[in-house]
C-alpha cells in the first residue's frame, strides 16, 4: 500500500472519504461546463476562479452578493429531491445583486454535508448550473467539505457568492425616487426560499401533515408546490432597467413586503401598496388558512406571489410593463410613492 492510499484511508476511518470527493467533481464537470463564457479563464479543479472583466465600462463597480437557502433544505431532505435547491441557492445571490443593477458575471457555491454521496452532489450542483444558466453566469468554482462531525449522514448546508458589474453611473440605489414614483412588481414562482421555518412549524409539526399529501387546490403534492425553485429575474430586467429608468429595486425574501420594500425607500416617502392586486397563490392561501395566520403576518413573512418590486417615474411604466409583456411577464401595478414617514403602508 502506498503512503497516500495509507493516509486516504486514515481519512476514511475518520468519516471523509477523499475519493468520493474526486468522484463528485468528475460528476459535475459537464454541467459546470455549461455555464462557462469566452470570460472564464480557468477550469474546473484549480485553486482559483479566473474570470476577465468584459469591455466597454468606463467605471466599472463590482457588486457582489452571498446567500443561502435556509431551512428550505429540510423539504429537499424529506422528499429526497436535490435537483432545484441549487436554483434556490443561485437566485437568493443573483436576485439581490441585480436589485443594484448589475449585470451578473460569475457565481461560486459552498456545499457542506455529512457523508459525500457524489451521486447527490453532482445533482445539487447540476441545479446550480442550471440557475446560472438562468441568470446569465458562469459558474466558475466551488467547495464541497465533508464534515460527518457537523452534519448528519444524508443532511448538508448549501450557501453562494455572485459577483456582478455595472456602470457607476448607473447604480441603482433608490436615492432618486420621489413622490409619484410607481411601484411595479413582479411575480414569484411560490414560497421561494423563506418563511420555511414557519412553514414547516404550522404544517409539519402542529398539524402533522405529509410532504406527499396532494392537494386539490395546489394541483400537487404539498412538498412539490413547496419545493417549486425560486424565480430568477435577470433575463426579464436586465435589459429594461436602463432603458426605463428604475430608480430602485427590491427582492421580497426574509421579512416579505414590510422588510424589504422599506430598504429601497429615502427617508419622508413611503411606498403606498394595494394588496388587493396581487393574486395570491394557491400555496399562500393554504398556509394561511391552515395555520390561521393573520394577512398582516403573513405579508411580513412570505413574498406572497410578488418576487421583485420596481420603482420607476410615471412616464416610463407603460414602457416597463411592455416590455416585460413582451417576454411572457405579468407585472402587477402595486401602488405608488407618497409622502410619509413610514416608508411602506399596505392596508392588509
Amino acid at each position: 500500500m502506498s503512503e497516500n492510499q495509507m493516509k486516504t484511508d486514515a481519512y476514511r476511518q475518520a468519516g471523509v472519504d477523499v475519493e468520493a470527493g474526486y468522484e463528485s467533481v468528475k460528476l459535475m464537470k459537464a454541467d459546470v461546463k455549461r455555464t462557462f463564457n469566452d470570460q472564464v479563464l480557468s477550469h474546473l479543479g484549480g485553486f482559483g476562479g479566473l474570470f476577465e472583466l468584459p469591455e466597454g465600462y468606463q467605471k466599472p463597480v463590482l457588486v457582489s452578493g452571498t446567500d443561502g437557502v435556509g431551512t428550505k433544505l429540510r423539504l429537499a431532505f424529506m422528499m429526497d429531491r436535490h435537483d432545484t435547491i441549487g436554483v434556490d441557492c443561485v437566485a437568493m445571490c443573483v436576485n439581490d445583486i441585480l436589485c443594484q443593477g448589475a449585470q451578473p458575471m460569475f457565481f461560486l457555491d459552498y456545499i457542506a454535508c455529512g457523508k459525500n454521496y457524489p451521486k447527490k452532489i453532482a445533482t445539487i450542483v447540476k441545479g446550480i448550473a442550471e440557475g446560472c444558466i438562468q441568470g446569465n453566469m458562469a459558474l466558475i468554482g466551488g467547495e464541497t467539505a465533508e464534515m460527518p462531525d457537523m452534519y448528519g449522514l444524508d443532511e448538508y448546508d448549501l450557501a453562494g457568492f455572485a459577483v456582478g458589474i455595472v456602470e457607476k453611473d448607473d447604480i441603482v440605489t433608490g436615492a432618486t425616487i420621489a413622490e409619484g414614483d410607481v411601484l411595479v412588481g413582479l411575480p414569484s414562482s411560490g414560497v421561494h426560499s423563506n418563511g420555511f421555518s414557519l412553514v414547516r412549524k404550522v404544517l409539519f409539526k402542529d398539524l402533522s401533515m405529509d410532504v406527499n399529501t396532494y392537494v386539490d387546490d395546489l394541483g400537487m403534492t404539498l412538498g412539490e408546490a413547496l419545493l417549486t425553485p425560486t424565480r430568477i429575474y435577470v433575463n426579464a430586467l436586465a435589459d429594461l432597467i436602463k432603458p426605463c429608468k428604475i430608480k430602485g429595486m427590491s427582492h421580497i425574501t426574509g421579512g416579505g413586503f414590510y422588510e424589504n420594500i422599506p430598504r429601497m425607500i429615502p427617508d419622508g416617502l413611503c411606498a403606498k401598496v394595494d394588496p388587493s392586486v396581487i393574486e395570491t397563490l394557491p400555496i399562500f392561501k393554504f398556509i394561511q388558512e391552515a395555520g390561521k395566520i393573520p394577512a398582516e403576518s403573513m405579508y411580513a413573512t412570505f413574498n406572497m406571489g410578488i418576487g421583485l418590486v420596481a420603482v420607476l417615474p410615471v412616464d416610463q411604466v407603460e414602457a416597463f410593463v411592455s416590455g416585460l409583456t413582451a417576454k411572457g411577464e405579468k407585472p402587477v401595478i402595486l401602488g405608488s410613492i407618497v409622502k410619509g414617514e413610514e416608508k411602506i403602508n399596505l392596508c392588509v
